[in-house]
C-alpha cells in the first residue's frame, strides 16, 4: 500500500477547520478519515479535530479482528461517541456552541472495505481505471434532486448548494451511512468538499489516473483547486493498493 492525506486552508479562507488521518493498526488495516468543521470563533477546527483525534486513537486500540458485521457497529458507535464528545464540549465550552463537522472515513482490511459518511465530505474509488463516488452527501440539493425537483445541473450551481442536512453536532442523535464496498478495487480517495466545489469528477479522475507519485497526485489536486479558486478548505486522504511490504 501507498497512502498520503494533506490539507490546506486554500485562497479565501483565514484558517483551517478540516482535520484529516490514515492510520494503520497492527493487523494491517487501514482507516482513511476527512472531517470538515463548522461554527464560529474557530470552533469548527475543534469538533474536526475531536472526530478526528478521537478516531485515530480508537482505530489503533480497539480494531482488532472484526468481521464486517462488527466493522459496521465500530463505525456506528465511533460516530455516535464523536457526536456526544462534541456537545460535551459546547457543554464547558459556551463560545464553541454550534460547532459541528461532516465525516468521511473508510476502512479497509484483507477482507472487506467500508465507508461512513456524514454530510457532504466525499468517499471515491478507482475501479478498471474509472474513478466512482462511493458516499451519498447529505445537502438540501441533493435531496432536492432525489426528489426530481432540481435537475444535477441546477443542482452544481444552486445557492444553496452548500446547506447541510446532516452533521455531527448537529442533532443529539446522528445516523451515519455506511457503504459496503466491492474489494475489487485499486485506489481510494477521500476529500472535502473543498476539492469537489472546484474540480468535477472528470477532472479528478484525471489527476490519479495521471503520471505521478502518490504524494505528487495529492498535491497536484490541491494545487488544481486552489488554482480554480480554492474557496474553502481543501484536504485530501488518498491510498493506493499494492503488495504487503510496499508500505509508506
Amino acid at each position: 500500500m501507498k497512502s498520503f492525506y494533506l490539507t490546506d486552508a486554500g485562497k479565501v479562507r483565514d484558517h483551517n477547520e478540516d482535520s484529516v488521518i490514515i492510520v494503520k493498526n497492527n493487523e494491517g488495516s487501514y482507516l482513511m478519515a476527512i472531517a470538515d468543521g463548522m461554527g464560529g470563533h474557530s470552533a469548527g477546527e475543534v469538533a474536526s479535530s475531536i472526530a478526528i483525534g478521537y478516531l485515530g486513537k480508537h482505530f489503533k486500540e480497539t480494531f482488532i479482528n472484526m468481521s464486517k458485521v462488527d466493522a459496521v457497529k465500530w463505525i456506528r458507535d465511533a460516530v455516535d461517541e464523536i457526536n456526544t464528545l462534541i456537545f460535551q464540549h459546547e457543554k464547558t465550552h459556551p463560545e464553541s456552541k454550534g460547532m459541528g463537522t461532516t465525516l468521511v472515513m473508510a476502512v479497509l482490511t484483507n477482507n472487506y472495505l467500508l465507508f461512513g459518511n456524514v454530510g457532504d465530505s466525499s468517499g471515491f474509488v478507482i475501479k478498471d481505471k474509472k474513478l466512482h463516488k462511493v458516499t451519498y452527501d447529505h445537502t438540501l440539493v441533493n435531496l432536492l434532486v432525489s426528489a426530481g425537483e432540481l435537475t444535477k445541473e441546477e443542482a452544481s450551481n444552486h445557492p444553496k448548494k452548500n446547506v447541510l442536512m446532516k452533521a455531527l453536532g448537529a442533532a443529539t442523535e446522528v445516523d451515519v451511512d455506511v457503504f459496503d464496498c466491492d474489494m475489487d478495487i485499486s485506489e481510494i480517495l477521500l476529500s472535502s468538499d473543498g476539492l469537489t466545489n472546484m474540480l468535477d469528477k472528470t477532472q479528478i479522475e484525471k489527476v490519479l489516473l495521471g503520471e505521478g507519485t502518490c504524494d505528487e497526485k495529492v498535491v497536484k489536486l490541491i494545487r488544481k483547486a486552489n488554482n480554480r479558486g480554492g474557496t474553502d478548505n481543501i484536504s485530501v486522504a488518498y491510498l493506493i493498493r499494492g503488495k504487503e511490504g510496499d508500505d509508506k
